[in-house]
């Protein structure tokens, strides 16, 4: 009985690791998207940086971050 619940899971988690990976590994020039708050050009403009890059700023501009 344990098997038969092992051999689903494994099967349905190899079938959404497929369909979430399917523009990447069929596509020509295909990666994942860049989704992280630094890769965002328009979050750029409006000065909203991830917190790594707004503490490096703050210290460079002698300002402490609490």
């Amino acid at each position: 009985m344990i098997w038969k619940v092992l051999v689903v899971s494994i099967v349905l988690v190899g079938i959404v690791a497929f369909f979430l990976s399917f523009n990447v590994i069929f596509r020509r020039n295909g990666k994942f998207p860049n989704s992280h708050v630094g890769g965002n050009k328009e979050l750029a403009k409006r000065g909203i940086y991830c917190a790594s890059t707004q503490d490096r700023i703050a210290r460079k501009k002698g300002r402490a971050v609490l």
